[in-house]
């Protein structure tokens, strides 16, 4: 504290009050305090010096500016200790910014702003003006009232490995990423020219407008279409069971007819360009040519695909999405 470090100094300085360069200044301290004590009482500083050096010698005189030092240090000390009922108005002056009133908002102000900022941090983080991966020919094909588009992104062309990232399109524009699902695809990779049987999942931009599955509506807005003919049996090529894939399934619209229901064979470009594309449960394995989820992320997307926002899917290799 500013007083404990002044009383410090006085008493360093008071055993040095002899004729030498130390003495010489302590007096010049007290002549002061003097000058103040004096003004104090009505005083002129000049007067109440000239009596000090005509009536006391200089031994008495040195006594005289360590009493008058310590009245000072005194008073100074009252600065910051305060009796009861005693009221110093300096106090409110030495802080003026500790006021009452601001010491219950202030705090609050900078909770606020504080989350304020943490929040638009984590916008920023998130909405972006183009989806990452998705180079500027995709970009340009997807229609301007599509606000729900699910990103396919393979490994690489030969790989049966990927990765489903479900992009919500805000009203500004921006697009805002959800979470990133491991996902399989057919067993050879991917292909820019699909035909049936080939083993590869076809590259392209394509709608979601029709959802079913052998279990009942998990709560879907797409139209569902629940049917025990959604039934897969056999071994995958890790030979892993089959049972169960087709337990909700999304139609992807490769060569079908929209509005239908997934189990609608009808191949408007021709059967040799393949059909059946959907996305469905994960077995564990690669697929003949559709794309496959965990239960959880599958139930999860069939609640959350909406018609209105004219979901649709953009899927291949990394490298393909790029362009």
């Amino acid at each position: 504290m500013p007083g404990s470090h002044r009383a410090a100094s006085h008493r360093r300085s008071a055993p040095a009050a002899g004729p030498g360069g130390a003495g010489r200044r302590t007096d010049r301290g007290s002549d002061r305090g003097a000058d103040r004590y004096a003004e104090a009482h009505g005083e002129s500083a000049l007067s109440s010096r000239a009596r000090g050096h005509r009536r006391k010698p200089k031994k008495r005189r040195t006594r005289k500016l360590t009493l008058g030092t310590a009245t000072l240090l005194a008073l100074a000390a009252g600065w910051f200790s305060i009796g009861p009922g005693r009221v110093f108005p300096q106090t409110t002056a030495a802080a003026p910014d500790r006021d009452p009133e601001a010491d219950q908002v202030v705090p609050m102000q900078a909770a606020d702003a504080h989350t304020e900022v943490a929040a638009a941090d984590r916008s920023t983080r998130t909405a972006l003006t183009s989806i990452p991966g998705l180079g500027p020919t995709w970009a340009a094909k997807v229609p301007a009232e599509t606000r729900q588009l699910l990103v396919v992104s393979g490994k690489d062309r030969n790989s049966a490995d990927s990765t489903v990232t479900l992009w919500t399109r805000g009203d500004d524009g921006s697009w805002q990423a959800g979470q990133a699902w491991p996902a399989h695809n057919a067993y050879k990779g991917w292909t820019a020219d699909h035909r049936s049987g080939d083993l590869r999942s076809p590259i392209g931009l394509y709608g979601l407008t029709d959802a079913g599955g052998r279990k009942a509506d998990p709560g879907a807005k797409l139209p569902y279409d629940q049917d025990s003919a959604f039934v897969m049996g056999g071994r995958g090529f890790n030979n892993e069971p089959l049972a169960g894939s087709f337990d909700y399934v999304i139609a992807i619209d490769y060569n079908r007819v929209a509005g239908s229901s997934p189990l609608d064979t009808r191949t408007p470009e021709g059967a040799a360009k393949g059909g059946g594309i959907w996305l469905h449960l994960d077995h564990g394995g690669p697929t003949h040519g559709c794309v496959s989820l965990t239960e959880d992320h599958m139930v999860e997307l069939v609640k959350t695909l909406d018609p209105a926002m004219h979901p649709m899917i953009a899927m291949g290799d990394a490298a393909a999405l790029a362009t």
